[in-house]
């Protein structure tokens, strides 16, 4: 595995790649890797010859008061689980260079943001777009895998790789989970014992409201009070938000298909997490980590 820095070598880089006849896949990250991570590179394994994986915390995509300063860090242990996985090249930037100086011109997500956790975090899709847009031109991958967990954001960037014809195909892989359905976040890191086990209820939540539409329900608004209802029962768990959205447009329905997305964001203590599923599916038995596997939560 090829470690690089600077932008110019990860352009160089990748061309040299190309111009063999091999396919570019990307998976872009900010570190703290988990099997979540890893997963997304064996989704670009599959679909491309080699694999670029950028780890790089972005300050733009992050608000006065959020995390930035504290989100977790540890460069060597994902040099390692990279370089394990099969990653053919390791892209870690500095902010000065992929920001040199403040960015003037940055890109805005328009009405996909008008929802979910975009209300909330003023500004976040702009710095998530804007610095994915950075590396689309350093990388120039064939093809980016991103997480399902993070659906609105990979909605986004499917729609912005749409509008401004980006040469990307965009892939999106399955939520991966533990045990108790939690999904797998590098911020899982920030929860102790008690509110680790609390945070379950957030799976439960969801997979409630799968089962209330399998039984019939399609009224969006008592599927998301199904949500609020269970999470009531966790009193260290305050839901945020909760809403059935159409899963391209991110605008909320009255009435649910079985390819709405339920999605929700709740506070576990000081930490903010996310969640969804497409209502038709639920949470799904491959979705969850089998016992044993090496993860870092």
């Amino acid at each position: 595995m090829i470690e690089l820095v600077a932008p110019e070598e990860m352009r160089s880089w990748s061309r040299r790649q190309r111009a063999e006849g091999k396919r570019v896949g990307f998976v872009p990250t900010m570190g703290y890797l988990h099997e979540a991570h890893l997963r997304l590179v064996d989704r670009a394994r599959k679909l491309a010859d080699v694999v670029v994986m950028s780890i790089f915390v972005n300050p733009l995509q992050f608000g006065p008061g959020e995390d930035f300063e504290r989100y977790p860090r540890d460069l060597e242990r994902d040099r390692a689980a990279a370089a394990a996985r099969g990653v053919d090249c390791l892209f870690v930037p500095a902010v000065r260079d992929l920001y040199p100086e403040p960015p003037v011109v940055r890109v805005v997500p328009g009405p996909l943001a008008d929802h979910l956790c975009g209300p909330r975090r003023p500004g976040h899709f702009e710095g998530v777009l804007t610095v994915v847009t950075k590396l689309f031109h350093l990388v120039e991958p064939d093809i980016a895998v991103f997480g399902r967990k993070d659906a609105q954001q990979a909605a986004i960037i499917r729609r912005m790789v749409e509008d401004l014809n980006f040469p990307v195909a965009i892939h999106v892989a399955p939520t991966v989970r533990e045990a108790d359905g939690l999904a797998l976040s590098s911020r899982n890191t920030y929860l102790n014992p008690d509110e680790r086990k609390a945070a379950a209820v957030l799976a439960r939540a969801l997979q409630a409201a799968h089962q209330r539409f399998r039984a019939g329900t399609s009224d969006a608004a008592t599927l998301c009070q199904v949500v609020r209802d269970t999470v009531a029962h966790e009193p260290s768990v305050r839901l945020e938000y909760v809403e059935a959205v159409n899963p391209r447009s991110m605008a909320p329905v009255a009435q649910a298909s079985s390819e709405t997305l339920l999605a929700l964001a709740a506070w576990v203590g000081r930490t903010r997490l996310i969640d969804n599923i497409v209502l038709g599916e639920g949470i799904g038995a491959d979705e969850i980590l089998a016992s044993g596997a090496e993860e870092r939560d």
